[in-house]
């Protein structure tokens, strides 16, 4: 039971761990597990929407796909070229003594190896949980965003993903919040 209750230690790190890439963009900023929560969020979406894919597995597979992180920090594509981290060892490392330990490894291995339908919708959430904050800080006036968009957009691979993207793009960042609170009938809140 200690394992289990070190990996959930470990897992929490990623509450305290920024994400990097956001330093380059000069706006906006969240957490490893914030990530993680909107990824999984993405995904069980997108579990619904693609009915051949395994829901399951896909959720699972997006709440662990950063795990490593724990114990790598969170290398943006600048820092990649420079610094390559040994996320075998550390899912190894991480998951050795935990009785479920293997399978959490291989959801890790199918997300990086992407070969999948799970594993290929799991690398959509991911940029359409960056293309969600890329757009609400467009929304609000940032322009660096506006660059990175149609890049991010490009790395999509899936039609449900794609399709999605595409709904985001058109839809305002604060939309939800003013059909449902200021334009309701009466004008009260």
């Amino acid at each position: 039971m200690k394992e289990i209750a070190n990996l959930l230690f470990e897992a929490r790190m990623l509450k305290e761990i920024p994400r990097s890439g956001y330093h380059f963009l000069g706006a906006g900023r969240e957490s490893i597990a914030e990530h993680s929560f909107m990824i999984t969020f993405v995904a069980f979406t997108m579990a619904r929407m693609e009915p051949e894919a395994n829901g399951g597995r896909l959720v699972a597979m997006c709440l662990v796909h950063d795990l490593p992180e724990a114990r790598t920090g969170d290398l943006n594509y600048v820092q990649k070229r420079y610094v390559v981290p040994d996320e075998d060892k550390a899912v190894q490392d991480a998951v050795r003594d935990v009785p479920f330990g293997e399978a959490i490894a291989d959801l890790i291995r199918e997300y990086n190896a992407a070969d999948t339908l799970e594993a290929r919708l799991a690398h959509d959430a991911d940029q359409i949980a960056f293309i969600l904050d890329l757009k609400a800080l467009s929304d609000i006036g940032h322009q660096p965003p506006k660059k990175w968009l149609p890049p991010v957009l490009n790395r999509l691979r899936t039609r449900t993903g794609k399709a999605l993207a595409e709904s985001i793009m058109e839809t305002g960042w604060d939309e939800w919040w003013l059909k449902n609170y200021i334009d309701r009938p009466g004008g009260k809140q």
